[in-house]
């Protein structure tokens, strides 16, 4: 099958976002209860730009962090991965930083983040010289969280896209909605304003909805023929050439259905494509950072022209692996996620 997009077989697959310190309460502790946290390096579009590098795909990010030494050993985890941060902006007041209390069986992750002032949200549009760190580039890759953390990211961010455009830079959008950086009226005027730009889009049936005016299909639970319905009305509507819904469930004991539809399509005046993976029953170590794996396991395969089935398999099992690895990072090989792919089990012991 040729390639949905006609991009170049060499140059970076560029992630603009907020580089973000992790900090963890100890095993099951609430935060009522910690009196010490495990600190780690995070962000969404960070955490592509790891998985992309580890698999063997040029990665670079671009983001602002501050000059001072916790801004140096936050680049050096991206960099121990392979992740080129050379372009990275170095200076503002503090790295952003987010809070997790880990879920146990009965009771769902927790997050607080302290962002406000941080030296990504206080970044500039001047700041960001996209002609050069676009330079090379094949893809260029964001969440909605850009432009939830201030104007002047917003800023930066249109004018990133727009120049992805004039270049025929392929971008792609996770939705990644967060109530607690801003409302579903402010997110959808902003995504609204951004879906031109877009060629691929990560979200989900309920995205559509919200923040797209996409009639929900059914009324009630979520099921795969609502979703590919919600998929064909959210092309029909947009220039999308690949979306990506994912779909969870958690039970009162923990245990977490999970499933992956993913639309494409060649030409606007051919069928699109819909292929759905079968639910998935897990019960995660940390489920941060899975839509992250799925997302780089979408753009890997997109960018290497495989088939729909073979590229949605790929990125469904590299967020399956990601539920079973503490932190952010998807720290899994392609031998291992082809093998979950393929229906092999990586549970038996290797020695």
């Amino acid at each position: 099958m040729p390639s949905l997009f006609e991009v170049p077989l060499t140059g970076p697959v560029v992630c603009f976002g907020e580089a973000l310190l992790r900090l963890d309460t100890p095993g099951n502790k609430r935060f009522i209860q910690a009196d010490q946290f495990l600190a780690s390096y995070a962000g969404g579009e960070a955490n592509v730009a790891v998985a992309l590098s580890y698999w063997g795909l040029p990665a670079r990010l671009v983001s602002k962090v501050p000059a001072h030494e916790l801004g140096a050993a936050c680049l050096k985890a991206y960099q121990a991965y392979g992740v080129d941060t050379s372009r990275v902006i170095r200076g503002g007041k503090r790295l952003g930083i987010f809070f997790v209390e880990n879920s146990t069986s009965l009771r769902g992750p927790q997050v607080l983040y302290d962002r406000a002032g941080s030296s990504f949200a206080e970044s500039k549009l001047e700041e960001y010289h996209w002609p050069d760190l676009l330079d090379g580039a094949r893809w260029f890759h964001f969440t909605g969280t850009v432009p939830a953390v201030g104007t002047e990211t917003k800023a930066a961010l249109l004018a990133a896209v727009k120049l992805c455009r004039e270049r025929g830079i392929v971008v792609s959008f996770d939705v990644g909605y967060r109530s607690a950086l801003w409302s579903v009226e402010e997110a959808g005027k902003v995504f609204r304003e951004l879906i031109p730009w877009v060629d691929v889009l990560i979200g989900s049936e309920q995205d559509a909805t919200q923040f797209f005016g996409i009639p929900a299909a059914t009324v009630g639970p979520s099921t795969p023929e609502s979703r590919e319905q919600s998929l064909r009305a959210l092309a029909d509507r947009t220039s999308l050439k690949a979306i990506l819904y994912s779909h969870r469930t958690v039970n009162d004991l923990g245990l977490h259905r999970y499933s992956a539809s993913l639309l494409t399509r060649t030409d606007p005046q051919v069928p699109a494509r819909v292929v759905h993976t079968a639910n998935q029953e897990l019960m995660p170590v940390d489920r941060i950072g899975t839509g992250d794996a799925l997302a780089a396991g979408l753009i890997r395969g997109l960018l290497l022209g495989h088939a729909p089935r073979e590229v949605l398999d790929f990125a469904f099992a590299a967020a399956l692996l990601k539920h079973s690895i503490e932190g952010d990072f998807a720290l899994v090989t392609v031998p291992e996620i082809q093998r979950l792919a393929a229906g092999d089990s990586l549970t038996q012991v290797r020695r």
